[in-house]
């Protein structure tokens, strides 16, 4: 996601943008994940496809990003269905009653409509009776949906909150761009919340926002600031715009600097964390960060290599894959990180 350098100090890294907009850490107990689901399109785009019908270079993909393929949706499908599918899968793990889910929270940033909102979609579709709405924090909406999902848990506002983070990036990079284009999948994933013990759930987290770095990732046309023309068509301003290198320097202190405030406030090493599971947007921002903070490569868990980055659907994706695989077991430590356009971050510690 750019040509920064893994090298350089987080601290010339920070300083670049406002460390002072990072407050305080803050924990939501009694909280528990009930259950995970995910979902991937059947279309897997491989670097070797880009490359014959683009004429991208497989070898830099996989060297600047860590990405051997991703999934994009089919011709018939939109956000909504992705999300759909991994919500099912969630519910059907968990065995619980569809009727007995009062809250659906959708994260996206490439919804199916402006307005009504996919989690309307969603929630019509899976026949559900409670309030649906969607949040728009790009790559750092799960974790935004799920702290979110967890406060109305543990403010008795709900008993079972469905929680999904889901995006077709596929529908706004622009094709013809090598910078972008490669880097993104779509994809979606989901987790349903409920009451837990009162050492259960996130014992701290960090979320915040950096307005000020907006025109480093964003999609300029077709809002109500530029409507879509044929001229602005023309000059691709519909289509997703990054600032590659400023994000890259950006990501990696921000993740390096909200993992170390989270287990700073609960008085804990990065050893203590059983898994990390980061925003999967470059393998090369993950490595940089956990490498100066001196975490074990393998206690972190990547799945990019065979997604991409799939935005809000990420960390819900990689959790329920983790889960699959055995690397999390109840009352372990994992450690949830996403960040991008916003700019937007959210580090949540959560015991399982």
């Amino acid at each position: 996601m750019g040509n920064g350098s893994p090298n350089e100090s987080v601290e010339s890294m920070t300083e670049e943008r406002h460390p002072s907009l990072r407050r305080r850490c803050r924990s939501l107990t009694g909280v528990r994940i009930l259950s995970t689901g995910s979902y991937v399109p059947d279309a897997v785009v491989t670097n070797e496809h880009l490359h014959r019908r683009f004429g991208f270079d497989s070898d830099w993909i996989v060297k600047r990003t860590g990405i051997y393929e991703r999934r994009h949706a089919l011709p018939h499908q939109a956000t909504s269905d992705l999300c759909l599918e991994a919500a099912r899968r969630c519910i059907e793990q968990a065995k619980v009653r569809v009727a007995d889910i009062d809250l659906c929270l959708v994260a996206t940033f490439t919804p199916d409509y402006s307005f009504p909102s996919t989690a309307c979609l969603v929630q019509d579709q899976l026949k559900l009776v409670c309030p649906a709405v969607d949040l728009q924090a790009a790559c750092a909406g799960f974790m935004y949906a799920l702290v979110t999902g967890a406060a109305y848990v543990v403010s008795g506002a709900s008993d079972l909150a469905l929680v999904i983070g889901g995006d077709a990036n596929s529908r706004v990079v622009n094709p013809n761009d090598i910078k972008t284009y490669p880097l993104f999948g779509d994809g979606a994933g989901a987790v349903l919340l409920t009451r837990g013990r009162p050492d259960q759930g996130i014992l701290a987290y960090s979320m915040g926002a950096d307005g000020s770095g907006g025109d480093l990732l964003s999609r300029p046309a077709c809002g109500s600031r530029m409507m879509p023309s044929p001229e602005l068509l023309e000059k691709g301003l519909h289509y997703m715009h990054m600032d590659g290198r400023a994000v890259f320097r950006w990501a990696v202190a921000i993740l390096c600097d909200t993992i170390k405030d989270v287990l700073d406030h609960v008085g804990l090493k990065p050893e203590d964390v059983h898994l990390y599971i980061p925003h999967q947007a470059n393998i090369r921002i993950i490595n940089a960060a956990v490498d100066v903070l001196k975490i074990s490569r393998a206690k972190v868990f990547n799945n990019l290599e065979k997604y991409g980055n799939t935005s809000a659907g990420s960390i819900p994706l990689a959790l329920d894959e983790a889960l699959a695989e055995g690397r999390l077991r109840r009352d372990e430590l994992v450690l949830l990180s996403g960040f991008g356009a916003g700019l937007a971050w959210g580090t949540a510690l959560v015991r399982w």
